[in-house]
């Protein structure tokens, strides 16, 4: 029984193992769960049909019972259901809030929670000392959302002398989620916090074509992936999927799951794969995490950013003439607020020609800004190229400007743009080869060709209708143009 998942050793802390190996664990963070959230596991709720994921409702017994051993002062619940910002991390204010199942036909079915206030004003001062947009600002919805509630309904059954604590995900970047976790961890140390952190995500939701969501290839490919990072507590790999491969999957619990490795970071862990199952064409996993002293070896995010950093300088060293004016005007601007002098040695071209351009930025993987032009609207292309580098660094209204210290994590590209040419249907269009333009009245949306994520001429239309504030089911003139892009 030696590899027994919350040994009795473990449960009964410091009396076994000794007060000076334990006391940063005991007085931090006890454990962690991976837990999935659908409503229907709740009996009022599925009024039967919960009896089809009973693998998922005895993993959650067991994880609720656990956590009722180890009875933690505070309960951190990461949920992707509650408020979420692209750029904000939001962690629920107040004293408390209360919750119930009414959206889905159980509403005698309720929840009350009272709040770790300390632990919440503690947790926002250590985000704000490393720079992580993290606070209590901009409450949407003070009411309990299901992503929390289904978990609590398990935890409830064991143990309720705890405060909680209540984190919803954001659009940054997954480095930026672990870091939450790191500084979730140092704020359950710094206040001597005995904690237990719950990470509420379902996986892929497009499972079965007679599920809710359809069918996508790298649905089950994403379920079996995270299942088996998850199951062998391998959190580095979890900085390694990619934005575009998560988002067909139609997962969404993988950022609950990366601030629960940061909290778990320079920690050894005992992973156990309790449960999974998706009848309904949604994944539900359930896995724990069980710590077992400090290891420096698991430092996933240093390691991360140090391969970043060397893949990155190697872009950079393969950087065309086109890029490289883009992100020098970029490091000029940021720097000094102002748009630098065009600089000799370029190719004559930048000097001579007139094209439309555009300028984009990426981010760990993630769009940072995109802006540019769709025709010369500059005497030469190279100050086409400028000024829409500093457009797309800080007036794309989707982010937050760049800034000085970001520049040297960002990917660049620039696309110089061919003439655009009308066409009659959909039919000439190629998601590769064309951009294409959109245009109903004096509402214009345009799309780039060959972008991740973008696989058929209909996504193509349909994002470039949503850029113009086109509905959908409109009808719009077309416009199709190629592109020559430069990295």
């Amino acid at each position: 029984m030696k590899n027994k998942f919350f040994t009795d050793k473990f449960l009964l802390g410091a009396q076994i193992y000794g007060l000076l190996e334990t006391w940063r664990i005991i007085m931090g963070i006890l454990a962690g769960f991976m837990t999935p959230h659908p409503p229907l596991i709740i009996p009022d709720v599925g009024r039967g049909e919960e009896k089809k994921i009973q693998k998922t409702i005895d993993a959650y017994q067991k994880v609720a019972e656990a956590i009722g051993r180890l009875q933690p002062e505070t309960i951190v619940l990461l949920s992707p259901h509650q408020t979420l910002y692209a750029d904000y991390f939001h962690i629920s204010p107040g004293e408390g809030a209360r919750g119930d199942f009414g959206q889905f036909r159980a509403g005698q079915v309720s929840m009350k929670v009272a709040y770790d206030t300390e632990f919440v004003r503690a947790l926002c001062e250590a985000a704000d000392a490393v720079g992580l947009p993290a606070g209590t600002l901009g409450e949407r919805e003070r009411k309990l959302d299901h992503g929390t509630m289904v978990p609590l309904y398990f935890v409830n059954q064991y143990w309720t002398g705890y405060r909680l604590v209540r984190v919803g995900l954001s659009g940054l970047p997954l480095s930026a989620h672990y870091r939450l976790g790191q500084c979730i961890r140092e704020t359950a140390q710094t206040l001597e916090r005995k904690m237990v952190l719950i990470a509420s995500g379902d996986l892929s939701h497009k499972l079965k074509e007679d599920g809710p969501y359809g069918y996508q290839e790298e649905g089950p490919s994403y379920d079996t992936r995270i299942m088996d990072v998850m199951g062998r507590g391998a959190f580095g790999e979890l900085l390694d999927f990619k934005e575009d491969f998560c988002e067909k999957a139609a997962e969404c619990g993988h950022r609950s799951f990366t601030i629960l490795a940061g909290a778990f970071d320079r920690t050894a862990v005992e992973a156990k794969q309790l449960s999974y199952e998706g009848p309904f064409g949604v994944g539900y996993g359930v896995c724990a995490f069980e710590p077992r002293g400090n290891d420096g070896t698991r430092n996933f995010l240093d390691q991360y950013e140090e391969k970043e950093r060397k893949r990155l300088l190697a872009l950079r060293e393969q950087e065309d003439p086109y890029v490289r004016l883009a992100r020098y005007t970029i490091e000029a601007f940021t720097e000094t607020g102002k748009l630098p002098e065009m600089p000799s040695g370029l190719p004559e071209e930048l000097y001579s020609s007139r094209a439309g351009a555009f300028v984009s930025l990426k981010e760990d993987g993630n769009l940072r800004g995109c802006i540019g032009t769709t025709q010369a609207v500059r005497s030469s292309l190279g100050e086409e190229i400028m000024y829409n580098a500093v457009s797309a660094c800080s007036e794309d209204p989707r982010f937050p400007p760049v800034e000085d210290w970001e520049v040297e994590r960002l990917t660049i590209s620039v696309d110089v743009l061919g003439k655009t040419e009308k066409i009659s249907s959909p039919e000439e269009l190629d998601t590769v080869r064309y951009g294409v333009i959109v245009t109903k009245g004096a509402r214009r949306g345009l799309l780039l060709p060959n972008l991740e994520g973008v696989d058929t001429v209909r996504q193509q239309i349909s994002i470039a209708k949503q850029k113009a504030g086109i509905k959908d089911h409109e009808s719009v003139e077309l416009e199709r143009f190629e592109v020559i892009r430069h990295y």
